[in-house]
């Protein structure tokens, strides 16, 4: 999460105060920068502001400081479906980067939807695995980078293409509600299948029946 400070500075000469705002920063930084302010002494009235519109007060980010710490930060998912017509069958996969407590680590995760009947479906199925799995970590009020090789996905989500298929709609409705739920901001990227191969690895494994779950530290 990232918030603005808003405030009210006290020129030495002057009766009147100027207000300023600050450029989007993280909650961290924003605590230090209000500490800074404040030791001038000319310091009125002070807020923060996050993304989604809702106003915090310094104590209440002082607090949340210390959560973040313990909660998953810097996060890169990539997923992927894959979608055999001739059996029906379909297989979803999901790579998750990101880090915790100042150590980096990554989780995989597949799956096999039943009822699914096209591979762009498979794909959304696959994001949706995505997010449940973001869910499933902990994160919350963060930004998240996501990274997918299905041009239509990525681009009805960012709102680039309209979705006129119904099941493809339905799909991205419950997406939408469970990321505001979330509150992740989701920041969607297109990368080639080469960038994805993962992911795709992963869907392909679930079309085999091959389930996998896991976590691993990634040690530099």
């Amino acid at each position: 999460m990232k918030v603005t400070l808003e405030w009210e500075y006290k020129p030495s000469r002057s009766k009147n105060m100027t207000r300023f705002v600050s450029d989007p920063v993280t909650v961290a930084q924003a605590v230090q920068l209000a500490e800074d302010i404040e030791r001038t002494g000319r310091l009125g009235n002070l807020t923060f502001l996050d993304e989604t519109g809702v106003y915090w007060s310094k104590k209440e980010l002082q607090k949340m400081v210390a959560v973040i710490e313990t909660e998953p930060s810097d996060i890169t998912a990539f997923f992927d479906g894959g979608f055999q017509k001739d059996e029906r069958l379909s297989g979803q996969g999901t790579a998750v980067y990101y880090k915790q407590s100042n150590k980096n680590y990554r989780v995989r995760s597949n799956a096999s939807y039943h009822m699914i009947e096209s591979n762009n479906e498979s794909e959304y199925a696959a994001l949706w695995l995505l997010i449940n799995e973001l869910e499933r970590l902990g994160v919350q009020r963060t930004p998240v980078t996501i990274k997918g090789d299905s041009m239509v996905v990525i681009q009805q989500m960012s709102g680039e293409w309209p979705c006129y298929e119904e099941n493809l709609q339905k799909w991205m409705d419950k997406i939408e509600e469970k990321l505001k739920i979330l509150g992740i901001k989701p920041s969607y990227e297109l990368i080639s299948r080469k960038e994805n191969k993962e992911a795709d690895s992963l869907a392909t494994q679930a079309l085999h029946k091959n389930m996998i779950h896991g976590k691993k530290e990634i040690i530099d």
